[in-house]
């Protein structure tokens, strides 16, 4: 399929950036990111993707995403695959960037601890909300099933999008943090979009405080609900016993003057 469209070059020296991922053909239509799941990327590259590897993180690990997305006019569908990131959710705030763009920086949508975008322009972010489709298979870690939606998507590759390659500057947070974009992100070396280490933490806190909140709330209700059944439960039993004694005076008197 991929010599029957159009196609076009990505920027020079593509992929650019550091991480932790393996590149096939950049002719091909399809992109795969694994989430927090360490996956076969040899197999999926062999079953025709441009780009596959893991991003643990809401923030830079989503801007270098983007960046070698948007870089590639050729890649047309993203498959977000793999185990979600616990407290960064970073398959849930792809598919919120790919949707809602963003608002003073931040992903709308998005329910990670840090979902800021610092590095990418607005016209970045447009760009990759147009450029690609998203494919929703967050939690699945199947190499077989991922490898066959590629297949699936690269027989409809619709050819490359209708711009010239998109480079942006995304900073590297430390100097020499190696491919793991977490350690960058939220090591003692590494900043987080502009924020300390310690800003980051109160952020994540913040999160997990909100969502202890939120299940508090959820046994609360549960409590009361259970509190209200036994309640009823005992007022029946009550308004049963209170019956069943009206109705046998009632049994008593009619035998009584029978």
């Amino acid at each position: 399929m991929a010599d029957k469209v159009n196609k076009t070059n990505a920027a020079a020296g593509w992929p650019m950036l550091k991480g932790e991922y393996k590149t096939g053909n950049p002719d091909a239509c399809v992109a795969v990111v694994t989430c927090g799941s360490h996956l076969d990327d040899d197999a999926l590259i062999e079953a025709g993707a441009a780009i596959s590897g893991s991003c643990k993180t809401e923030n830079l690990g989503i801007e270098k995403l983007v960046s070698h997305i948007i870089s590639n006019p050729n890649i047309r569908f993203l498959i977000i695959s793999g185990a979600e990131v616990k407290g960064h959710i970073t398959g849930e705030a792809i598919i919120m960037l790919h949707q809602n763009g963003i608002e003073k920086n931040r992903i709308v949508g998005a329910k990670g601890a840090i979902p800021y975008i610092e590095n990418l322009s607005e016209d970045a972010v447009k760009r990759f909300m147009e450029q690609i489709e998203c494919i929703d298979m967050i939690n699945v870690e199947d190499i077989d099933e991922i490898a066959e939606k590629i297949k699936e998507c690269a027989a409809k590759d619709p050819g490359a999008f209708p711009a010239d390659p998109l480079v942006q500057n995304v900073k590297e947070k430390a100097a020499d943090s190696g491919d793991d974009d977490s350690e960058e992100e939220g090591g003692p070396k590494g900043t987080a979009f502009g924020a300390s280490v310690e800003e980051i933490s109160s952020l994540t806190m913040i999160t997990r405080l909100k969502s202890v909140d939120r299940k508090m709330a959820e046994i609360g209700d549960y409590h009361k609900f259970q509190a209200g059944f036994q309640a009823g439960k005992a007022e029946g039993f009550v308004i049963g016993f209170v019956l069943v004694i009206v109705l046998a005076a009632i049994v008593g008197m009619i035998v009584a003057f029978g």
